[in-house]
């Protein structure tokens, strides 16, 4: 927890509380339904929470914002940052059940009205949204064919509307095919820690 707040400062008391009891409600489910690997769960800030915030320290969503997190396992990284932008909209879609049911009592739980979950394949989802966050679940150029129509062009950000995709290691193979359309925005340029040396945003936007 003492993480979160050297690089997020200024949470309010509601979102600190929400962050420091995400991670029992997470270790209680774990040991029902396997959505974190359970080696890795002793860097659940670290490797999960913190680095699906990384999209926070690229932008700052504007109240309204709708985004679809794309198979989005454990509900990362979409459910860190609904707490983070309470007055933005989201919705998790994963085409695994169980992990759903996870996402759905943590909402419950923590009465976040802001999130959604959708038990479908992204490619039978025909919903729009400003835009689709997601940790890498396949190489980026499928991924984009995956969700280019579900990216709606009624831009109120900064940043037009896009995907923003959290990958590691080379990503020669993601990026080009899209060359100087695309923005890449290295994790460690925002946080020290060794875990995000390789890790990077990628964002494309729709203009």
């Amino acid at each position: 927890m003492e993480l979160l707040l050297k690089y997020f400062p200024h949470l309010t008391d509601d979102q600190k509380r929400m962050f420091r009891e995400l991670y029992d409600s997470y270790h209680y489910w774990n040991k029902r339904i396997n959505v974190i690997s359970r080696k890795d769960f002793q860097n659940f800030y670290l490797h999960h929470v913190l680095h699906s915030l990384a999209v926070a320290k690229v932008i700052r969503f504007a109240p309204g914002t709708k985004m679809l997190d794309v198979g989005t396992g454990g509900g990362f990284p979409g459910l860190p940052l609904a707490i983070l932008f309470p007055e933005c909209r989201f919705e998790l879609v994963d085409s695994i059940r169980k992990k759903l049911k996870v996402i759905d009592a943590i909402i419950k739980d923590f009465k976040l009205d802001n999130i959604s979950t959708r038990h479908t394949r992204i490619e039978q989802y025909h919903g729009k949204h400003d835009f689709v966050v997601s940790r890498a679940v396949t190489q980026f150029p499928r991924f984009v064919a995956w969700v280019k129509n579900n990216i709606g062009s009624d831009h109120k950000n900064e940043l037009a509307n896009g995907i923003f995709y959290l990958k590691g290691g080379d990503i020669t193979s993601d990026t080009e095919k899209f060359g100087g359309r695309m923005r890449i925005y290295p994790i460690n340029r925002y946080y020290e820690e060794d875990f995000f040396h390789t890790k990077k945003i990628l964002y494309l936007p729709f203009d």
